[in-house]
C-alpha cells in the first residue's frame, strides 16, 4: 500500500536534487560568463582588452579590471538576486498570492521617495524646502542609505496603518495604500525639483554597475542572514499558508511570526533596494519558475527561490552589458522585458487549456 507513496516521494526528492545541482550549476556557468563581458561586450580571450587598452596593455590592468571591477560586481549580482528571489518566496507565501512580490509593503515607494529627497536637497533646495527640514538626518545619509531608510520606513509605515502583522488582507491592503501615498509625495518633489527625476528614475530602472566589493559583502551578509532566518521558520510558512484556522489550531503565535517574516523580507528588499535600486520580476518569477519544476513546501521553495533568483540576475545582468555593448542598458530593463514576456507566455498557456 505504501509502494506508490514510497516511489513518489523518492521521484520528489530526486527531481528537488537534480534542480538544485542544476542550479548550482548555472549559477557558477553565469558568473563566468559574467567575468567574461566587459564594456565593448564579449571579450572571451582576455579581461578587460577593450577598456585597458587593448592586447598590448599590461597584464597588471587586466588582473585589476578582473579582481577589482568585474569579480565584486558578479559575486554583488548573485547576492542580489539571491535576496530578490528570497523576498519574492516569502511575500507570495507570506500573502498566499502567487502574484505577490516584495514591493507589496511599501519598500519600494519609500526608498523612492527617500531617494528623490535627497536629489531634491543635493540640487540645492530652495527656502520654500523648509518643511524637509525634519528629514535632514535621511538626506546626510546618502543616496544608498536613504533607500534603505526609506525602504524600511516604507515598511514601517504599513504595519502601523495595518496595526501590525496580525491580518494579511489588513497588511497587504495598508502596503497598497502606503505605496500610492508614498508615490504622489515622490511625484510631488519630482514637480517642484526637476533636476531629482533622474536620480529617482535611476532607483526605478535598477542599476548594478556600481556594485563593488563593500556592496557585495553587504548583500552577502543579508543573504545568508535572510536564508538562515527564512529556512528556519519554512515549517511555519507552511502552515501559514493552509490559512489562519489551520496555522491556529497547531497552536502558533501567528502574529509574531507573521511580524518576523515580514521583517526579514523587509531587511531583504532594503538592502537589495539601496544597493541596486527596483529590479523588478525576479522577485515574482523566480517562485513561480521554481514551483512549476517542483512543487513542494517552503524548506525548499525559500533556497531554491533564491538560486534561481540569483540565475536570472545574472542572465539579466550579462544581456544588460552584452546587447548594446559598450553602452549597457539598465538591468531592470532587461528583468522587465523578460518577466513581462515570461507572465504574458504563462497566461496565454492557462487560456488555452481553460478553453473550452
Amino acid at each position: 500500500m505504501n509502494a506508490p507513496h514510497s516511489s513518489a516521494t523518492s521521484t520528489m526528492a530526486l527531481t528537488r536534487a537534480r534542480i538544485a545541482v542544476g542550479l548550482v550549476l548555472c549559477i557558477c556557468g553565469l558568473a563566468l560568463l559574467s567575468l567574461m563581458v566587459g564594456s565593448q561586450g564579449w571579450e572571451p580571450l582576455g579581461w578587460g582588452l577593450a577598456s585597458s587598452g587593448g592586447p598590448d596593455a599590461p597584464a597588471s590592468a587586466h588582473t585589476a579590471i578582473l579582481w577589482d571591477i568585474r569579480l565584486p560586481r558578479t559575486l554583488g549580482v548573485v547576492a542580489l538576486g539571491l535576496l530578490l528571489g528570497l523576498g519574492g518566496a516569502l511575500a507570495q507565501g507570506l500573502f498566499r498570492n502567487p502574484l505577490a512580490d516584495p514591493y507589496l509593503l511599501g519598500s519600494g515607494s519609500g526608498a523612492a521617495l527617500a531617494v528623490t529627497l535627497v536629489a531634491a536637497a543635493s540640487a540645492g533646495a530652495t527656502a520654500a524646502w523648509q518643511p524637509l527640514q525634519p528629514v535632514q538626518p535621511i538626506l546626510r545619509l546618502g543616496v544608498m542609505g536613504a533607500a534603505f531608510v526609506g525602504a524600511l520606513g516604507g515598511v514601517a509605515l504599513t504595519l502601523a496603518l495595518a496595526r501590525g502583522a496580525q491580518h494579511t488582507h489588513r497588511l497587504l491592503l495598508a502596503g497598497l495604500v502606503v505605496g500610492v501615498v508614498l508615490g504622489a509625495l515622490t511625484d510631488l518633489v519630482s514637480t517642484f525639483v526637476p533636476d531629482a527625476w533622474r536620480q529617482r528614475q535611476s532607483l526605478l530602472l535598477g542599476n548594478t554597475q556600481l556594485l563593488n566589493g563593500a556592496a557585495a559583502a553587504a548583500l552577502w551578509a543579508m543573504a545568508v542572514i535572510g536564508l538562515a532566518l527564512s529556512v528556519a521558520l519554512a515549517r511555519v510558512l507552511d502552515a501559514l499558508t493552509l490559512g489562519e484556522e489551520a496555522g491556529a489550531s497547531l497552536g502558533l503565535p501567528l502574529g509574531p511570526v507573521r511580524l518576523l517574516l515580514v521583517g526579514v523580507m523587509a531587511a531583504c528588499t532594503a538592502v537589495a533596494v539601496s544597493q541596486a535600486g527596483l529590479i523588478l520580476f525576479v522577485a515574482l518569477v523566480a517562485p513561480h519558475l521554481v514551483r512549476h519544476l517542483a512543487p513542494s513546501g517552503h524548506r525548499f521553495l525559500l533556497p531554491a527561490s533564491a538560486g534561481m533568483g540569483a540565475a536570472m540576475l545574472l542572465a539579466a545582468d550579462i544581456g544588460a552589458r552584452w546587447l548594446l555593448a559598450p553602452q549597457e542598458l539598465p538591468v531592470g530593463v532587461v528583468t522587465g522585458v523578460g518577466g513581462g514576456l515570461y507572465l504574458l507566455a504563462l497566461l496565454h498557456r492557462r487560456s488555452v487549456h481553460h478553453a473550452p
